[in-house]
């Protein structure tokens, strides 16, 4: 049982690093244009948040090396994300985005931190770090519902990235199987959710990737430029 536990979380590491790698070509456009355009940087403020809680997670749990390695590198790559934003986003966002950053990546994660380390030991420090991350993963997994709405009264998929949302579904298949090996329902819940939604935002893809479109769709002063308008909404949940 051992073996098959570490070859989950290997397979599991391995799919983790690819979904963390999966925004790259998102990035490179905005290295490309020097702009952040219309992408929103909450998902990645809130997913090095995430990140940093499943490391310590990993670390305090025995046996659980294999959660806090590979959410160390997404620490590490989710770091480079939000610095990028920070550089190439308009003044008013790229204050949001330092506000948001200073509210969660440092106030938030330093009282769940400091409270769980100094007033909490052992079994009930896991579970408290274990029940945070949880139900931050739950809420992070809600945040691309408005993005699927969108998809589907738009009927385009450009701002809701086809290999993330196809490593959405590999991470949280693999990370539940993982959670059922080792009984940790703190992995299993939060990854069984996003199984589910990745596997719906798939079959969008499917349905969306090549949205046909007509002369009549746009009215007779369109341009390229204003079909290139954004199609997320300004807000997103963490």
């Amino acid at each position: 049982m051992e073996g098959l536990v570490f070859f989950v979380g290997v397979i599991g590491n391995i799919i983790s690093v690819l979904m963390f790698l999966s925004p790259g070509k998102t990035f490179v456009r905005i290295l490309k244009n020097k702009s952040t355009e219309e992408f929103e940087s909450l998902p990645y403020i809130c997913t090095l948040l995430n990140s940093c809680l499943w490391t310590y997670y990993g670390i305090i749990k025995p046996g659980s090396y294999l959660v806090a390695t590979v959410n160390g590198f997404g620490v590490i790559v989710e770091i480079v994300y939000v610095v990028l934003f920070l550089l190439f986003a308009p003044p008013q966002k790229r204050a949001r985005t330092a506000i948001l950053v200073g509210i969660l990546d440092v106030g938030l994660l330093g009282a769940a931190l400091s409270v769980t380390y100094l007033m909490m030991e052992g079994g009930l420090r896991v579970d408290a770090i274990g029940l945070i991350s949880s139900g931050l993963n739950i809420i992070m997994y809600a945040a691309p519902l408005s993005a699927m709405k969108n998809v589907v009264t738009k009927k385009s998929v450009e701002y809701m990235p086809f290999l993330l949302s196809f490593f959405l579904f590999l991470n949280g298949g693999i990370w539940t199987i993982y959670a059922v090996l080792v009984q940790d329902w703190f992995l299993g819940v939060p990854n069984s959710i996003g199984f589910m939604l990745g596997s719906l935002q798939l079959v969008l893809y499917a349905i969306y990737r090549n949205p046909k479109t007509s002369k009549d769709d746009f009215p007779p002063d369109s341009t390229d430029k204003s079909q290139k308008q954004p199609l997320l909404p300004h807000t997103s949940n963490c």
